[in-house]
């Protein structure tokens, strides 16, 4: 019979284990190590091809010197030293493919026949790719002409849709840098750039040519978002519907600039710019109802069409793709019946949002703050579990309170360095706050489903979803009043950034040593000596697996899937 070993933490000493045991380890975790290399290093070359121009001739050399290691590899050596060169050379190697990834771009880009006419009045027809940002005071349209995306600011009130072809009149302009109210300086043409948008049109004036020119799909899907949307605004009153309309679709600009500034401050702002958090709290829904009726397998790709409906209908931000692969990679993973690694997955998640668009890395704040904050809940978050044994979990207080501190302890340094503020009241906001947005989506889609029947039938639901928003607004609103809630520093150079990280992975790597000691187990030099302690039932799953036809299942105890989820289940947390 086959049995998993438990065992304590282990003193891996050779004088313990001998030589070949720690050998045998560093070569079986090698693999990690490669396919951590190569993302990192993919990135770094993403990240040096940003700020230096250093050409394809830099790219032949590192792949050259990454032949050259292949070539050392291939004629042996020393066995322990070969997994070593084996990782330099895949470093190198991606290293090259990152600044060959924003060369491409470069290539790739031909001169716009726009560029004539910067600085002048201008008339140009195109069509309206994305859906319009509507703001408090402006309305922001993505209009594509020819091959050139240009941002246009015009009237709030403006009717216009996704698809519709349009005339523009104004000034055409490059996007600048500017100052912001606490001395950073905002790269807007990055920025822009991000999102493939080179020119901008300010105070501009338009007419409607032709409408539903863009996908009709997309169209649609815009369509009932709109209507949804405005069967919210006849049933819950301003602002509490412009929180809820932010809550279920990421339309942070319904809240007002008061109440988003009151956000801001506590440190919450991330739930109404769909954050993981929501992405999860969709996926669990839409799989918990389709659990009832349907078997994993089929659960699991309604379950991923969902995810790639929910993120065009939000808009494709960087947060919203991120824990929308991850999601769609853990759904894939349960239906296979493979074992999903959340370091792994956010990992690759980061690597093939980078591979479409490069710039994310540099000139995004919301990628690097979403991958942080996430990274953040997986490095961080098991660090506090031991300290937090004591905090009641009723309401998945416990839960919030430490993926809090994990994400605000991960993006802090970054945050300092690109905003210049961090809520000191953000983690209580966050606990206080959190257990209530998931109840708060709900009723709110219930009212807006409800509500496109029959006001009667949404009043109920519209007035629970007024009571919980309201709720959300004053702690946000009476937390923010209060004169220390936010800290504010003065900008300072990047170097600190990675001297800040650095210093916060020696303290844990220093807290987890320390704990690591205490608990060591030195096991006995003989191997006869070992006490073997089955950890589950290996006979059982065999049978399990005959009646599941025949297929044969890894000897592991069975991870969870959706099946076992109810609604207090614990929140996954690749999804924050």
């Amino acid at each position: 019979m086959n049995h998993v070993v438990s065992l304590a933490k282990v003193d891996t000493r050779p004088d313990q284990l001998g030589r070949g045991v720690s050998v045998s380890a560093t070569l079986l975790g090698m693999s990690s190590v490669y396919f951590y290399t190569a993302i990192l290093s993919f990135t770094s070359g993403i990240f040096a091809r940003s700020f230096f121009n250093l050409g394809l001739p830099v790219v032949l050399w590192l792949l050259l010197l990454a032949f050259g290691f292949a070539v050392v590899r291939q004629r042996g050596g020393r066995a322990s030293s070969l997994p070593y060169l084996v990782a330099l050379g895949i470093g190198l190697m991606f290293f090259g493919l990152g600044i060959l990834r924003l060369e491409i771009n470069s290539l790739l880009s031909s001169p716009s026949v726009l560029e004539p006419q910067l600085g002048q009045a201008v008339e140009l027809t195109g069509v309206v790719v994305r859906e319009p940002d509507v703001r408090e005071k402006s309305q922001h349209l993505t209009l594509k002409v020819g091959d050139d995306k240009i941002l246009v600011t015009t009237d709030r009130y403006a009717t216009v849709s996704y698809g519709d072809e349009i005339v523009v009149k104004g000034k055409l302009e490059l996007p600048t840098a500017f100052a912001t109210d606490l001395g950073r300086t905002f790269d807007y043409p990055g920025y822009l750039r991000a999102r493939g948008i080179l020119y901008t049109i300010s105070f501009a004036t338009f007419s409607i040519i032709d409408q539903n020119k863009a996908s009709g799909f997309l169209d649609w899907l815009y369509q009932n978002k709109k209507n949804f949307t405005q069967v919210l605004e006849e049933n819950i009153p301003e602002p509490h519907v412009g929180l809820g309309e932010g809550l279920l679709l990421g339309i942070k600009q319904a809240l007002g600039t008061n109440l988003e500034e009151a956000f801001r401050r506590t440190g919450i702002i991330h739930i109404v710019v769909l954050s993981g958090y929501n992405v999860m709290l969709v996926v669990l829904f839409v799989m918990y109802i389709l659990a009832i009726f349907l078997p994993l397998r089929i659960r699991a790709v309604i379950g991923v069409l969902a995810i790639i409906l929910f993120a065009l209908i939000v808009g494709l931000s960087a947060t919203v793709v991120r824990a929308s692969i991850m999601a769609v990679l853990v759904l894939v993973a349960q239906s296979t019946g493979r074992q999903y690694a959340v370091l792994r997955g956010l990992f690759l998640a980061g690597l093939v949002m980078l591979l479409l668009n490069p710039y994310l890395l540099v000139y995004d704040v919301g990628f690097q703050l979403s991958f942080m904050a996430t990274l953040g809940l997986i490095l961080v978050a098991p660090q506090f579990e031991t300290l937090l044994v004591r905090v009641p979990t009723f309401a998945g207080v416990r839960g919030f309170l430490l993926a809090t501190l994990a994400t605000q302890i991960a993006v802090t340094p970054l945050l300092l360095y690109q905003m210049g503020q961090f809520s000191l009241v953000a983690v209580i906001v966050n606990v206080l706050v959190l257990p209530a947005v998931s109840l708060a989506m709900l009723l709110t889609f219930i009212t807006g489903v409800l509500g496109s029947v029959s006001a009667t039938l949404a009043l109920p639901f519209a007035y629970s979803s007024y009571l919980i928003l309201s709720y959300i607004i004053s702690v946000a609103t009476w937390f923010s009043s209060l004169s220390f809630a936010i800290l504010t520093v003065s900008a300072f150079p990047f170097y600190f950034v990675p001297v800040a990280y650095g210093g916060i992975a020696f303290a844990f790597y220093w807290f987890y040593w320390r704990r690591s000691s205490i608990s060591v187990v030195v096991l006995p030099g003989d191997i006869s000596e070992w006490i073997i302690v089955p950890e589950f039932d290996v006979e059982k799953e065999v049978a399990v697996a005959k009646t599941n036809g025949g297929r044969e299942q890894s000897s592991r105890p069975p991870t969870p899937t959706t099946d076992t989820v109810t609604p207090d289940a614990d929140i996954p947390i690749f999804f924050r």
